[in-house]
């Protein structure tokens, strides 16, 4: 079961930033064995659940059978204090060429699906959209309903470059980017309460790490350009930076 603001105010004080984790992933993973993927996740500080786009679970597949991920029943026989979860964004889905109502009753539908009885503490809820920067239309107004509806620490992730300083004024908690193509430092004096998710390629992509932020790979490790290897260095990766800024603050 999840606690809601009333119990806990996980938004502003999240346990992980209490617990100092900060290790994640994004979500995609190049294994093709449902044990082996979660048995992976759960070595991070904070799990995350897996999508295996080897298995159909690749972004635009999903969505048109919302709910049906390879890792899902497996993932929720654990029980987590922390757990990430993530999902296609409105207006990724949108630009992909859904209609607004379908799109949001899809995502809906998808998250509602993976929550329920997620036995966690605090979960939190990264919406995808890799390409936001290309997007035309007000985005921002098409997450409101998604994260009201479900007692989750809300993020967005963007693989790409866009006007940053949009994220930092939209009710979001978490900004999750590539941290080793751009440096979004440029663009806030004030965060205004954000946590960021450095996406690294090395130790030195996290300009300004503060509490409560999250340490990830720039993007998802589906098949099509990663290895099981690369999963493996990749989690080394993510336990150096870690350490480094934990000891810094320690």
């Amino acid at each position: 079961m999840i606690h809601n603001s009333q119990e806990y105010d996980h938004r502003h004080n999240p346990l992980y930033a209490a617990r100092r984790y900060c290790i994640t992933q994004i979500g995609s993973l190049p294994f093709r064995n449902v044990d082996q993927a979660i048995a992976y996740s759960l070595r991070h500080e904070i799990p995350f659940l897996p999508e295996l786009t080897a298995l159909g679970d690749a972004m635009l597949n999903y969505i048109k059978n919302p709910g049906h991920l390879s890792c899902l029943e497996k993932f929720k026989t654990h029980e987590f204090e922390t757990v990430k979860v993530q999902c296609i964004g409105p207006a990724t889905l949108i630009s992909s060429g859904y209609e607004e109502n379908d799109a949001l009753l899809r995502i809906y539908t998808h998250i509602e699906c993976i929550v329920k009885d997620l036995c966690a503490q605090e979960i939190i809820l990264l919406l995808d959209e890799p390409s936001l920067g290309y997007i035309g239309f007000d985005y921002e107004r098409l997450w409101a309903p998604i994260f009201e509806s479900f007692p989750v620490i809300r993020g967005v992730h963007v693989c790409g470059n866009m006007q940053w300083d949009r994220l930092f004024d939209a009710e979001i908690d978490i900004i999750s980017f590539d941290a080793s193509k751009y440096d979004i430092t440029k663009y806030y004096k004030d965060r205004q309460g954000k946590r960021i998710a450095w996406g690294i390629q090395r130790p030195e992509d996290i300009k300004d790490f503060q509490p409560g932020d999250l340490i990830t790979p720039p993007c998802g490790l589906g098949t099509k350009l990663f290895t099981e290897a690369d999963a493996e260095a990749t989690l080394r990766k993510l336990q150096e930076a870690a350490h480094k800024f934990n000891k810094r603050d320690g």
